[in-house]
């Protein structure tokens, strides 16, 4: 905790650098003594535009990591057999160390039998039952991504937090229940909430550390944060404003919080660019098991 009054602005960007700094020294190293790069292959079906920039992004930064990046782009209608099949392919190769299917699939696709069909040791989102069990169960696995972007900067702002309490709103299996998983391995006291918790401002004022991932803009308000708090703002949201334009912002009520917390994540320029750097991460992690399994 640190006294409030002016929060510390978590600089999710300068941390996210720093991490790809990090990982592409070790994919150097690693480079050097297998002869190879790590290799990450991405599968976008259909053509969902945010999906598409995600892609684009994750591939110009697994290049600039120094690693081989595939890509997949298949059109819409393309069968659930045929997404398996190439899945199959990838799990076969042996170039391959990283794979990551982006979601959301198109309906007629069962994204939870694509994510089961992911190898394990190659399942660098973190989804995959036996990676989760492994998160759950306290034990080493792979971890998902912006999950393991919030645990960073919470580490880096208050270094232990045994002890604390903390509350995750929002208990989806990308963010909210591994987000949870993450902090009670760290020790902390943890409320995991959601959109239909009653009385959700007292539970919020009780927190040391605040993680909104619900989806719903502005449904923190600055007055529920408990002075000196951590808030981690997980939420993309795009608004629009009066004058037509949009603008981009987080679940929590950042102009009201800023003046309580001890520290906050803007949006955007916060958790966000954490999200590509663990998977950079993940990925050369995976592929340093891969070489010594």
């Amino acid at each position: 905790m640190r006294d409030s009054g002016s929060a510390h602005l978590i600089d999710g960007k300068a941390r996210a650098a720093a991490l790809r700094a990090e990982v592409a020294q070790g994919v150097a190293a690693f480079t050097a003594a297998h002869g190879r790069a790590p290799g990450l292959t991405v599968v976008l079906v259909g053509d969902d535009p945010a999906s598409a920039v995600y892609v684009g992004s994750k591939g110009k930064a697994t290049r600039e990591a120094g690693m081989v990046s595939g890509e997949y782009r298949l059109p819409a209608d393309t069968s659930e057999a045929d997404l398996l099949a190439l899945i199959a392919k990838l799990n076969a190769d042996p170039a391959v160390d990283g794979i990551l299917v982006q979601m959301p699939l198109p309906r007629h696709i069962d994204s939870d039998r694509v994510i089961a069909a992911i190898d394990p040791a190659k399942d660098v989102d973190g989804l995959h039952p036996i990676n989760t069990g492994l998160l759950v169960s306290g034990r080493d696995g792979l971890v998902p991504c912006t999950p393991s972007g919030c645990m960073r900067l919470i580490s880096e702002a208050m270094g232990s937090i045994a002890g604390a309490e903390a509350i995750v709103i929002g208990r989806s299996i990308l963010v909210g229940k591994p987000m949870a998983a993450l902090l009670t391995n760290a020790s902390a006291t943890v409320t995991l909430a959601h959109s239909r918790t009653r009385d959700l401002a007292a539970h919020v004022a009780r927190a040391d550390i605040v993680v909104a991932a619900v989806g719903i803009p502005f449904m923190v308000k600055g007055d529920w944060i408990k002075p000196g708090a951590c808030v981690i703002d997980v939420g993309i949201n795009r608004i629009a404003l009066p004058d037509g334009k949009t603008r981009l912002v987080g679940d929590v009520d950042f102009d009201a919080a800023v003046s309580r917390a001890g520290w906050i994540t803007p949006v955007p320029g916060g958790v966000g660019p954490m999200t590509i750097a663990c998977l950079l991460a993940n990925t050369l992690k995976a592929a340093t098991a891969r070489v010594h399994a």
